[in-house]
C-alpha cells in the first residue's frame, strides 16, 4: 500500500514539528486571558478584523490567537477556563504522543490557517469584518482527533458521570452539525456562517477521512509497538568477577560476600566466605 500525502510530508520535512507545542499554546492562552481580565480594549487591536487587514494591520493575522476566553476573575470563569486550559494541554500531548511533533504541529497550524481562511470567507461573502475566534475552532478539532485516537478514554462529566470520549466526541460533532444547519435558515449571512464553521474543522476531516495509514497512528497501534520494543528489546546481564562453586553466589548477587580460591582443591575452584573452610576439596 502507498504511504499517504501525510507519511510524505513527515519523511521530508518532520525535522520541522515543535517539539512540546501545547506548551506555547498554553503560554499564548494565559497571556490572552490576562489581555481578557485587565485591559480587554486591547482585544479591538488584536483581533482578526479583515477590513483592518486590509487597510495594512497584518499583525491581526497573528494576535488574533490573544483572543481572551476569560474576561473576568469571576472564581467560576477562572475554574472553568484552568479545567479547558489543562484539558486541552493534556489532549495536545496525547495526540504528540501518538502522531510525532511533526504530525500534531501540522495539524494545529492547518487548523490555525482553516481558521483565518474562515474568517476571510465571512468578510468577502457575508460583509462580516471580525471573526470572534482564538483557539476555539481548532481546540474542537483537537478534541474530535482526540475521540477517534482514544474512544475508550473515560471524561467525568459533572466531576461525577464517567462518559467515554467516543460519545463526546459523537455529542460535539451533533452539535456543531446542528448549528450549522441553524444558519441556514439565516440567507446568505447565515450560509457564509455555515461554511466558515465547516472550514474551521476541515483539518479534522483531512487527516482522518483521508489518511490510508490511519490505523498506524492509533492507540491500540502505538501500545502494541511500544510493548513490541520493550519485549524485543536486549536485556542487559551484568558479568560477575566470583562465583562460589558451591552455593552459585556471585559477587553480583552478593556484593557483601567475600570469595576465594581454594590452594588445595585440584582447579580453579572458587568459594564464597561460607564455604571456603567447609567444603570438600575436589582430587582430580
Amino acid at each position: 500500500m502507498g504511504q499517504s500525502w501525510l507519511d510524505k510530508a513527515e519523511r521530508k520535512f518532520g525535522k520541522y514539528g515543535i517539539r512540546g507545542l501545547m506548551r506555547y499554546i498554553v503560554a499564548i492562552e494565559l497571556v490572552g486571558a490576562v489581555i481578557g481580565i485587565f485591559n480587554p480594549l486591547l482585544y479591538n487591536l488584536f483581533s482578526l478584523n479583515f477590513a483592518a487587514i486590509a487597510k495594512g494591520q497584518i499583525w491581526r493575522l497573528v494576535t488574533f490567537l490573544f483572543f481572551p476566553e476569560i474576561t473576568s476573575l469571576d472564581p467560576i470563569s477562572i475554574l472553568v477556563f484552568a479545567i479547558q486550559v489543562y484539558l486541552y494541554y493534556m489532549i495536545g500531548n496525547s495526540l504528540e504522543n501518538i502522531w510525532g511533533s511533526f504530525r500534531f504541529t501540522l495539524y494545529y497550524i492547518s487548523g490555525l490557517v482553516l481558521s483565518i481562511l474562515a474568517g476571510f470567507i465571512l468578510y468577502v461573502f457575508a460583509g462580516v469584518s471580525q471573526w470572534p475566534v482564538g483557539f476555539e475552532y481548532v481546540n474542537q478539532a483537537l478534541f474530535l482527533a482526540f475521540a477517534t485516537i482514544f474512544p475508550d478514554i473515560e471524561f467525568l462529566l459533572f466531576f461525577i458521570l464517567p462518559v467515554k470520549a467516543k460519545w463526546l466526541g459523537i455529542l460535539y460533532a451533533v452539535m456543531m452539525g446542528f448549528d450549522v444547519l441553524s444558519y441556514l435558515k439565516y440567507g446568505s449571512e447565515g450560509l457564509a456562517f455555515s461554511v466558515a464553521i465547516v472550514i474551521s474543522m476541515l483539518n479534522f476531516l483531512i487527516f482522518f477521512l483521508s489518511s490510508r495509514n490511519y490505523k498506524k497512528h492509533s492507540y491500540k497501534e502505538h501500545k502494541r509497538k511500544t510493548q513490541f520494543k520493550k519485549n524485543s528489546s536486549p536485556k542487559v546481564v551484568k558479568i560477575y568477577r566470583h562465583k562460589c562453586a558451591i552455593c552459585g553466589r556471585t559477587d553480583i548477587s552478593s556484593p557483601d560476600l567475600e570469595f576465594r580460591f581454594c590452594s588445595k582443591c585440584d582447579g580453579n575452584y572458587e568459594y564464597c566466605s561460607d564455604h571456603i573452610f567447609t567444603h570438600e576439596h575436589v582430587h582430580r
